[in-house]
């Protein structure tokens, strides 16, 4: 049965850490599912209330983080409401329509059609889809790197306590 738990608590690990580039994969909650697995598995006591404290404003962060890190990129660029709503949609609908590079393209081309839809020219709207790009990528390294923090106090958590 330990072998599940730890089975279950490694999947949920790498499907959050996975989320945190794939927008569709549900990230930081997989990841915080993964602690009930292990305190349903082997048990709740090596948590304190500080543990789920600190794990639940790492979660809060990160989805806050999440929109106005990526929504800073569009308008440090000079982008409007319409290119952040774009660059969104682009981003959740673009992995489906283009596997490979829909991650990308999907966020640089929403930027670009909703700065056009709200009558900017063609050049700004390509330096605002630029900018939904630096706001993708700063916001994907801010998710990893949080949610490698979750799992890393997680194990310290375990072993200490």
């Amino acid at each position: 049965m330990a072998i599940l738990g730890w089975i279950l608590i490694i999947a949920l690990f790498a499907v959050g850490l996975a989320g945190a580039v794939y927008p569709i994969l549900p990230g930081a909650l997989a990841i915080y599912l993964a602690f009930f697995v292990y305190g349903w598995f082997f048990s709740f006591h090596s948590f304190g209330a500080f543990f789920w404290i600190i794990q639940t404003l790492i979660v809060v962060v990160l989805f806050v983080a999440d929109y106005i890190v990526g929504a800073w990129g569009v308008k440090k660029f000079g982008g409007s409401r319409a290119s952040v709503i774009g660059s969104t949609i682009g981003l959740i609908v673009g992995p489906f329509v283009i596997p490979a590079f829909g991650l990308i393209i999907g966020p640089f081309v929403g930027a670009f059609v909703g700065e056009l839809i709200v009558g900017a020219n063609p050049g700004k709207a390509v330096k605002v889809s630029f900018g939904s790009l630096l706001g993708l990528f700063t916001s994907t390294v801010v998710k990893v790197i949080l949610q490698i923090v979750m799992v890393v106090l997680f194990f310290i958590w375990i072993s200490v306590y």
